[in-house]
């Protein structure tokens, strides 16, 4: 369900978003989507910080499984 939401714009971009026929509901939704996905992203990242560095090392050490079965 979609709820209404008050939010302020620039009077010069909002001018603009209209003359190019740009839907702001969609545009705003489409943008939060991107916003929230990263700050997900970034917070995955940092919580498993310790675990990728430790991964990184290993296979820095030696290698993956399929280093021999390679043929690049």
């Amino acid at each position: 369900p979609k709820r209404p939401a008050n939010v302020s714009v620039r009077a010069d971009l909002l001018e603009q978003a209209r003359r190019h026929d740009i839907n702001l509901s969609r545009a705003l939704e489409h943008r939060l989507v991107e916003l929230l996905r990263e700050k997900e992203r970034d917070a995955w990242l940092a919580r498993n910080r310790t675990a990728i560095e430790a991964y990184n090392k290993r296979v820095e050490r030696n290698g993956v499984f399929s280093d021999g079965m390679r043929t690049f």
